[in-house]
């Protein structure tokens, strides 16, 4: 098996195939390092890599194996971490200038729970500075180019992680979500990214532990994979004041779903959000392809009048609780507008904000009471070139700040339920359509199995099935997403291990 045919196979198959013993970490490491050393210069997805340490893992996985040892799910699977996760010894950068040399000493917890599952820390992977934003960009690494065409972007924050798992560069990798970080770039680069239920998978890192509007989940190729990461990641945490017991078995195998008794509800704006016509023609076909695989459709009316004020004032509320004692100098122009706003954020704006929120999240599950599964587009327009920081204009709407055009996601953010990002064909642009696919809360492995049903339903129809971007046109390197590096990574007199500071070619 050549390394692009071990490359075209899912986390799923290929976790399978070193349980049989067919395939040797080793050699799928090798042809992870391989891939992105070949195209990430034309997409700039990972940025710090630990190639040594992970072809040394790697061999210790392979002992393993050979040894008859029980192995646990995620065993020899190369991972990329999103560079807004400490990882021990490698560099952890957040895209901000601040931490260009800042080399962690502890795994994020997250991170050495998907160590002890067996994965492989292979690389970072690319973000903006401090994750925010819906374009990954930042002044130590650069911009990441969508795979699909380079000079576009490829979304926000996990950007890196979407077009390393497009490309095939690694099977699995972490993603965050805010206002639909994880959705955003999974939509923008046609692979699939889980928001989870909050608490599902722990986070003690959050600034303000009971805030829900912040969590960490899985990312994948495809729906199983990221089923089957999720299931790693689940756990009971008693430092998380939002973490709950979920036992692993309940998402991977993934239970069985009958679409026929699907019942659907579509909306393409949730009743508040600006979106292009082109992407309100993209979902109404959509929803006409999945409409006789499933018992009913039928569009859903909520309220939602209330989010923008909403998210503005609890996403400050983090934000200032995170950043307010930096150095403004230090922060980038998204965070510090996130800390200016709170700065003139009165006690009755937070609890207005904190009763629209507890209405929309109510609102979604008195929908949820009639449905089992709300669709709506992800993104309100196709993707932009990486230049521009966001979309200034949706459907002749001058959007009110960076992340206004994100209200399709956070809106659903603030229900507190869970949504997936299903690759769902192109638009009419022939850029990755992805359809945001939201379930109930605490519901994560019905959404799952709904989820993989209608993927493979789906992938029977050319026009619906799992867009793939055009490897053979990556191989030419494009050095202009280095060129908005302001601030090179540089060490301030540290002197850390070299082999674990290794720079993914650029």
């Amino acid at each position: 098996m050549t390394h692009d045919d071990l490359l075209a196979l899912g986390a799923v198959e290929q976790r399978r195939l070193i349980g049989q013993r067919r395939l040797s970490p080793l050699e799928l490491m090798q042809a992870c390092i391989a891939r992105i050393e070949a195209l990430n210069p034309a997409v700039n997805a990972v940025c710090a890599t630990d190639f040594e340490r992970a072809l040394a893992a790697a061999r210790r996985a392979e002992a393993a194996v050979m040894s008859g040892a029980p192995l646990p799910l995620l065993h020899g699977l190369p991972l990329g971490v999103k560079d807004l996760l400490d990882t021990e010894g490698l560099l952890s950068t957040s895209g901000n200038i601040a931490l260009r040399g800042h080399v962690p000493a502890a795994d994020h917890g997250l991170v050495a729970q998907l160590r002890r599952a067996g994965a492989i820390v292979a690389c970072k992977t690319n973000t903006p500075d401090m994750g925010a934003g819906g374009n990954t960009r930042n002044p130590v690494w650069g911009a990441t180019g969508n795979p699909f065409d380079p000079r576009l972007n490829a979304g926000g924050s996990s950007g890196g992680s979407a077009a390393a798992l497009a490309t095939g560069m690694l099977p699995l990798c972490t993603g965050s979500d805010t206002g639909g970080s994880l959705r955003i770039p999974s939509a923008l680069c046609g692979v699939v990214g889980l928001r989870p239920s909050p608490g599902l998978v722990a986070n003690r890192s959050r600034p303000l532990g009971w805030s829900a509007i912040s969590v960490l989940g899985p990312m994948g190729r495809d729906v199983a994979d990221a089923a089957l990461m999720l299931a790693a990641c689940v756990g009971l945490d008693r430092h998380d004041a939002l973490s709950y017991p979920a036992d692993a078995a309940a998402f991977w195998p993934l239970p069985a779903c009958d679409l026929s008794r699907l019942r659907v509800a579509f909306s393409e704006d949730f009743g508040f959000a600006a979106v292009d016509p082109a992407i309100r023609r993209v979902l109404r076909a959509r929803v006409a392809a999945l409409a006789p695989h499933v018992a009913a459709v039928e569009p859903l009316h909520i309220d939602l009048g209330e989010a923008d004020f909403a998210f503005d004032v609890i996403r400050a509320e983090a934000f200032v609780a995170g950043f307010g004692d930096c150095d403004p100098a230090t922060l980038g122009p998204n965070v510090r507008a996130n800390v200016e706003l709170a700065r003139g954020i009165t006690l009755a704006d937070r609890a207005r904000a904190h009763q629209a929120q507890t209405r929309i999240a109510r609102a979604f599950a008195q929908a949820l009471e009639r449905v089992d599964l709300i669709v709506a587009p992800v993104l309100p327009v196709s993707p932009f070139p990486w230049t521009e920081l966001y979309a200034e204009v949706v459907d002749g709407q001058r959007m009110a700040n960076y992340y206004r055009w994100l209200a399709l996601c956070y809106g659903v953010t603030l229900s507190a339920h869970p949504a997936l990002s299903l690759p769902c064909g192109r638009d009419e642009q022939g850029m990755p359509f992805g359809l945001q696919v939201v379930g109930r809360r605490h519901g994560d492995a019905e959404l799952l199995a709904a989820a993989h049903a209608l993927q493979q339903a789906l992938a029977a129809n050319p026009e619906t099935e799992r867009p793939r971007p055009d490897l053979a046109a990556l191989r030419k390197p494009r050095p202009e997403l280095k060129s908005i590096v302001t601030h090179p990574p540089v060490f301030d007199g540290l002197a850390p291990d070299a082999a674990a500071l290794r720079m993914a070619p650029v």
